[in-house]
């Protein structure tokens, strides 16, 4: 008997939209990214509960970090986008700067810092980084 890929039809019917949410790239933004990833997860989770309680928690984490970063290395505005995939969630997070992402030492000796890039590295199942004139877009992919 062979099977088939089972797409999920729910949040085809459901019209699931994408949801995307600009910022000035000021430090109260990084709250204002959570909260707009918050509003576009509940809004997910009615018509399709993650498959486990920490999937909520680290795609709000990696929300965190990918604005924290924007904000502090890049001037100027980020875009943040969410959107459902067959079997997780993408985020993309678009800013100013065309510097790629790299890995800093952690050192705590030094009041913090390095740690986020080696977190989101760890907590999605995919991360890319495309360059463009007006800076960078950020592509995560995370289980839902």
């Amino acid at each position: 008997m062979s099977t088939e890929p089972r797409w999920d039809e729910t949040l085809a019917t459901q019209g699931m939209p994408i949801r995307t949410a600009t910022f000035a790239g000021e430090p109260q933004d990084v709250t204002g990214a959570r909260l707009a990833a918050e509003r576009f997860l509940r809004e997910l989770a009615r018509v399709s509960p993650p498959a486990a309680p920490e999937c909520w928690h680290d795609i709000l984490l990696v929300v965190d970090e990918l604005a924290a970063n924007a904000v502090q290395f890049a001037p100027g505005p980020f875009r943040l986008l969410l959107r459902r995939t067959f079997d997780g969630v993408h985020i993309a997070l678009h800013d100013t700067s065309t510097t790629v992402p790299r890995p800093r030492p952690f050192d705590p000796g030094e009041g913090g810092g390095g740690i986020g890039w080696h977190l989101v590295h760890t907590l999605c199942d995919q991360v890319s980084v495309v360059t463009h004139d007006d800076g960078k877009d950020v592509h995560v992919f995370l289980p839902w």
